[in-house]
């Protein structure tokens, strides 16, 4: 089956947690602390593969997670990262950001990759904090929470030239005949139900890829037939070939066929009305072909190169790959990666915090307070105080007082609650 979107769930490895530890050895009194520092979290990477053609393997595995680090030892011994998860996609995917729609990158190139999800900072180890004041501390960090989050995948097919046309305009038909792809071809519309990919080989080191995208009628743009599925699959060609029935076999007039299949290429995307465009006027074999060509070539021969073929019989079609060969050789190759290459990013300073209140409840937001808390020990006292002195610093106990805090007040800082005490310790 040919998938061409896909969402997925991707999280990074968490770092492994610092360890408390003390040097324990005979004839060395008062040795110190030795714990080491957790390994890193392993990353989340998308790769891109030209060997795949689709996204079917999401359509059974939706869940993706990296290896978490190892906690640290005692004698300094720091633990192990975790192992990055490498995710191979089709060359030719963009992904987004599920939850606010960013794009994050555009996979083009065989071996691009990019870092969907990050691993969490290992956990610093009871040696990390030793110093004049606290010469044996007895707390250790936590590793930091790796990254989560859901993604978009959406494969649009890497061809150098898109067969457009009407259902049972010959498109199939033609592709079979030029190239090695083998699509189903019968007599009734919608025949096709995935795009092909198809690889034109002229000698002499010409060859192209000529992708057919199946199912564009009137109103394909809003998703009439099959052609809001597919559309996305010609943005990326350079160069489209209208593949017309001339007989009018159908009972539709060929020339209308023509503004019909324009109007909807620039109504889903303006930029393809204005790609450089050639007429394959197919059927040329069939009664009533010679006068409707007679017509488009009055019509339309201005402004649109037309080349009178026939699918079936090969009448025509090697003036027609020839042409479009020299067309190509003209045409520059898409830049990869423009929807991601024109995002604006802006280097803000980021508050450490802010402070909403939803029925009673305070709710502390901040990627570095609530990094703090989740690498904190809770359990550990002096971990506890270590952390509310760092509120303090931060202004986060002076914030709350003035957002109305006052003795037992629920606060809430990630997944975590406390409770506030004025004066004195945020206790959870």
């Amino acid at each position: 089956m040919f998938y061409d979107t896909a969402k997925i769930y991707v999280k990074a490895g968490d770092g492994g947690n610092g360890c408390v530890s003390f040097r324990r050895e005979k004839y060395v009194p008062e040795g110190g602390p030795d714990g080491g520092d957790g390994g890193r979290g392993g990353n989340v990477v998308l790769r891109a593969d030209e060997g795949l053609r689709t996204l079917v393997d999401f359509r059974y595995q939706r869940h993706y997670l990296a290896g978490r680090g190892q906690h640290g030892m005692g004698k300094n011994k720091h633990g192990k990262s975790g192992e990055d998860l490498v995710i191979r996609v089709p060359a030719g995917t963009v992904v987004r950001d599920a939850g606010t729609g960013e794009t994050l990158a555009d996979l083009v190139d065989h071996g691009q990759e990019v870092v969907v999800a990050r691993g969490g900072r290992g956990g610093w180890g009871n040696a990390r904090f030793a110093g004049p004041v606290n010469r044996a501390p007895n707390f250790a960090e936590k590793g930091e929470p790796g990254e989560e989050r859901w993604l978009e995948l959406e494969l649009k097919l890497l061809a150098d030239v898109g067969l457009v046309g009407f259902p049972n305009a010959g498109k199939s038909t033609l592709i079979s005949r030029v190239s090695g792809a083998r699509p189903k071809i019968a007599d009734y519309p919608f025949t096709t139900l995935v795009p092909n990919l198809g690889v034109v080989d002229l000698g002499e080191g010409r060859n192209f890829v000529l992708a057919d995208i199946p199912g564009l009628i009137e109103g394909a743009h809003r998703g009439a037939g099959l052609g809001h599925q597919f559309l996305r699959h010609v943005e990326r060609t350079r160069l489209l070939v209208h593949v017309i029935d001339a007989a009018g076999t159908e009972g539709r007039d060929p020339i209308e066929d023509f503004h019909v299949l324009n109007r909807e290429l620039s109504l889903y995307n303006p930029a393809l009305a204005q790609r450089t465009q050639i007429i394959a006027a197919n059927k040329m074999d069939l009664p009533g072909a010679e006068q409707n060509l007679q017509r488009l070539q009055e019509a339309l021969g201005n402004q649109y190169e037309i080349f009178p073929v026939s699918a079936l019989t090969g009448q025509g079609v090697k003036p027609l790959l020839y042409r479009v060969a020299a067309l190509l050789s003209r045409l520059p190759k898409p830049q990869p990666g423009q929807e991601a290459a024109h995002r604006v990013t802006r280097v803000e300073k980021e508050p450490p915090f802010s402070i909403t209140r939803q029925d009673g409840l305070f709710i502390v937001r901040g990627q570095a307070v609530e990094r703090l808390v989740a690498m904190t020990d809770l359990d550990n006292p002096v971990a506890l105080a270590r952390l509310q002195k760092i509120f303090e610093r931060m202004g986060l106990e002076k914030a709350l007082q003035r957002a109305g805090a006052c003795d037992g007040s629920s606060v809430q800082i990630g997944k975590y609650h406390f409770f506030y005490k004025k004066g004195s310790e945020t206790l959870p």
